[in-house]
């Protein structure tokens, strides 16, 4: 049996979840390793739960939102781009390639961005190997 990764995508309720539902709802594929979590705002995803996610035996973390300016928040993006940077040290320090978080922005009528985000994303984490973040079930 071939590796397959553990990926965790920490979508926006109002955009990118919704475009994940119209992939789902279009009958469009993509790989079934994803676990999507559903929050209100990319700005209100807290960089523990990332960490966390790692720590309980994620390979990839896909943090997916609204585009810049088309928040429902105002500038809740703009706080997740932010706090993305700082994440990238975080995953250092912890041990983990930064190419295991990816920061997108699909719509909710770009359910083909997301199929294709998901299958990219997926390949290029099985290419990594399982994650070997420290605390982890890889």
């Amino acid at each position: 049996m071939s590796y397959q990764p553990r990926i965790i995508g920490f979508l926006c309720n109002w955009c990118s979840y919704a475009g994940a539902d119209m992939a789902g709802t279009s009958r469009m594929s993509y790989p079934p390793n994803i676990r999507i979590i559903r929050v209100p705002c990319t700005g209100r995803l807290d960089p523990l739960f990332v960490a966390k996610a790692f720590q309980e035996g994620a390979d990839g973390v896909l943090v997916a939102g609204c585009h810049p300016g088309d928040c429902h928040y105002a500038e809740g993006n703009y706080h997740a781009r932010r706090r993305y940077a700082l994440l990238h040290l975080l995953l250092e320090f912890l041990g983990i390639e930064p190419e295991r978080i990816r920061l997108e922005w699909v719509s909710a009528s770009e359910g083909k961005r997301f199929t294709q985000l998901v299958t990219d994303f997926t390949e290029q984490v099985a290419r990594l190997g399982p994650c070997q973040a420290v605390g982890g079930q890889s």
